[in-house]
């Protein structure tokens, strides 16, 4: 299941059932013209607003998103397949914390930069905004990872164009009724339905500042020649192969659950998904035993089921792709743990989860990554080996281990290469704290009040007084 598209528009094809969910047109050179004039327009007034108003109007927005969470929750469960006992969690849990965070410390964090008092001078520091914040969005989780730049943005005094993926095209949609429903002024944010060859065309426009980006590394790749083309930046969020390792000191039942959750949670489709696991040779048949237990408990199936646990995959080509490094892995020696009839002989894109042991870096499975529910588990002797391991990769967005020693994992983190570092936790991301990645992984931050320097740009005021 995927997007159809054609020279004019495309069909939104749901994964569940593989029906045209919705349809859509591409804008016009007409339509992208007159939005990136008014995104230009809107610029100063929109940054006359008090801070105070700018929040607010977000909040207001918010308060809207959480009033109709359970009906675009539906919604997006039909536009890419996760369960709809999930979706709307997004909206009411992750979109809203993030966006409240954003708001609550955006009055200190914009607020002017004192330096050191001189006599004779008045010197500081502003933050002011880019101008218009193009922000490209992906359709894993389409909410979450656009709250992420559209909030603070437009706090800080920005203007938006929002460009959402094609398979979740109506979110955009819902912003843009979200932020009228607030009051936002016309023109301050905006969405456009855009072929790749017109999303090229507007990053060469000078009318855009800044450029937010979730997606594919190749993707970031040519957002980055694109972009480089004129002086401004990217920030790129570009997925991972995080890896978890699991001590022997771990509290078991809570260690096995939330890392299986972390694997196979939206069908292992999330940019900060655990990929890899490393687990120390003394429990490491017991770990391997527990986790493909609990990987059996899982219900595959109608993703408007309220009982299903594991929907399908957003199309059909990625679970092509998902069985392709399975058995690509199991020619190579690797052991599956999963068989047939452990789960429903479902049509693609819907695919079993799968645990994968005897595996090593040789193979695909344990170095590209493979946004799909599978996992390879290899033993380490110790934590120098397994640090080696959790290094040894192109990427480098999070990483987690799983002990109960503080020390232990102070000492490891800050020798893995990573973004985010976790202790007993996974696939998620806290607004006080900076999101960003290393390697392949990409570049840039957003969330916590350094999100908002990527934002912003320091203007420095220095002002000699005389008094004669």
């Amino acid at each position: 299941m995927m997007t159809a598209t054609n020279a004019n528009g495309f069909q939104i094809i749901s994964p569940g059932d593989g029906t045209i969910f919705a349809e859509r047109s591409y804008a016009s050179s007409r339509d992208l013209e007159k939005a990136l004039a008014k995104a230009e327009q809107m610029q100063e007034p929109w940054r006359q607003v008090p801070l105070t108003e700018r929040i607010a109007i977000c909040g207001r927005a918010i308060d809207y998103f959480v009033d109709h969470a359970d009906a675009w929750g539906e919604e997006l469960t039909r536009m890419m397949g996760r369960p709809i006992r999930y979706t709307p969690n997004e909206i009411r849990g992750g979109m809203q914390e993030r966006a409240r965070s954003m708001m609550a410390m955006a009055p200190l964090v914009l607020q002017d930069i004192p330096v050191r008092e001189m006599e004779g001078f008045q010197r500081f520091i502003r933050r002011e905004p880019l101008g218009t914040i193009l922000v490209l969005a992906p359709w894993n989780y389409p909410y979450l990872t656009s709250v992420n730049v559209i909030l603070p943005a437009l706090l800080a005094g920005n203007t938006v164009l929002l460009k959402h993926a094609e398979q979740t095209a109506l979110c955009a949609e819902r912003y843009l009724e979200a932020f009228q429903a607030a009051g936002l002024p016309d023109g301050v944010f905006q969405y456009l339905h855009l072929t790749h060859d017109q999303v090229a065309g507007i990053i060469a426009n000078p009318a855009i500042d800044y450029i937010a980006f979730t997606g594919s590394v190749e993707g970031g790749k040519a957002i980055q020649a694109a972009a480089g083309q004129r002086f401004i930046t990217a920030g790129l969020e570009l997925g991972g192969k995080d890896p978890a390792y699991i001590c022997a000191d771990a509290d078991w039942d809570y260690t096995v659950e939330n890392v299986v959750d972390g694997a196979f949670f939206n069908s292992g489709q999330s940019c900060c998904a655990i990929e890899r696991i490393y687990v120390q040779k003394e429990i490491y048949q017991d770990f391997v035993r527990d986790f493909v237990a609990l990987t059996k408990r899982y219900l595959l199936g109608d993703p408007l089921d309220p009982a299903t646990t594991l929907g399908p995959m957003v199309r059909i080509r990625n679970a092509r792709q998902a069985q392709e490094q399975i058995a690509a892995a199991i020619r190579q020696g690797a052991h599956p743990h999963l068989k047939a009839g452990d789960f429903p002989d479902l049509p693609l894109p819907y695919l079993a989860p799968q645990v994968l042991t005897e595996v090593n870096h040789q193979m695909d499975i344990m170095w590209t990554e493979s946004f799909a529910p599978v996992i390879g588990i290899m033993p380490v002797q110790d934590d120098e080996e397994a640090i080696r391991l959790m290094n040894d990769s192109p990427y480098g967005l999070t990483a987690s281990i799983w002990t109960s020693n503080t020390e232990r994992a102070l000492i490891a983190g800050d020798r893995i290469t990573t973004g985010t570092w976790f202790m007993n936790r996974c696939d998620y991301l806290d607004p006080e704290l900076a999101w960003t990645g290393v390697r392949n992984s990409g570049k840039g931050c957003t969330l916590s009040k350094l999100g908002y320097e990527h934002l912003t740009r320091p203007k420095s005021f220095h002002l000699k007084i005389r008094t004669s």
